[in-house]
């Protein structure tokens, strides 16, 4: 009945959170304090929960901006650099192979970022001339070299503080956070957090973790700012008199 039983927990957990070799330790001889395989069910556990949570992080930014019908608070210029940021980590993650639990939700923040791209652009009466997917088929194809892929990746870093300093400044110049989702806010920077652990953990890439140490920093600057501004309101524009 054991062996029995012991089939379908071994499908679920194997390899998805756990390599074989550590199933036996923990589930087999019982050895349920192995540190080495404690943590990879951790990180890997963290990681695909990142990944879930991706597929929504976002939808509260957009529905904060086609609620109000306005992009207002929103930096453009910090937007699209996020748009390079995670762009990098994508590219540079598949072409080195690294499992989808570590980075995974650079797929699907892409996604809602270009989505919160298009609006922000849609809203300020600009025409989008995109022609980011073919981009993004050049870099993954055998064209690219993998030191352009690194150098991408490794650009990351600047664009990030650029791009979310350019956020900051933004809303300390307005004297509020505008449109800006706290759901969205609070969930990036707990992401990023998680993600210095299970990068580390799954990829061994200082590269990589260097990059959501910063990214952490810069989304706990943000974070800050809508807890100071919390109670802080956009003056409401007055209409032209005829």
């Amino acid at each position: 009945m054991a062996a029995e039983a012991d089939g379908p927990i071994k499908r679920v957990l194997v390899p998805l959170l756990l390599p074989e070799k550590c199933y036996d330790q923990i589930f087999v001889q019982w050895d349920l304090l192995h540190v080495p395989c404690l943590k990879i069910l951790l990180s890997k556990g963290l990681g695909l929960g990142i990944v879930a949570g991706s597929l929504l992080v976002k939808l509260p930014q957009v529905f904060k901006i086609l609620g109000a019908k306005s992009a207002e608070g929103l930096s453009l210029q910090s937007v699209m650099l996020e748009l390079v940021a995670l762009t990098g980590t994508m590219v540079y993650s598949i072409i080195n192979n690294f499992p989808f639990s570590s980075w995974g939700e650079a797929l699907f923040l892409m996604l809602q970022t270009v989505t919160i791209c298009f609006l922000v652009l849609h809203y300020r009466g600009q025409t989008v001339k995109a022609c980011y997917a073919l981009v993004l088929l050049v870099l993954l194809s055998p064209l690219t070299p993998m030191a352009v892929v690194t150098l991408l990746q490794a650009s990351n870093v600047p664009a990030v503080v650029v791009g979310k300093l350019l956020q900051a400044a933004t809303n300390y110049h307005n004297g509020h956070t505008g449109q800006l989702s706290a759901i969205t806010v609070f969930l990036l920077f707990g992401g990023s957090l998680a993600r210095i652990f299970t990068s580390i953990q799954e990829t061994g890439d200082l590269l990589m973790a260097g990059t959501f140490v910063v990214s952490s920093l810069c989304n706990g600057l943000i974070a800050a700012q809508l807890l100071f501004y919390w109670n802080a309101k956009a003056p409401h524009k007055k209409k032209k008199e005829q």
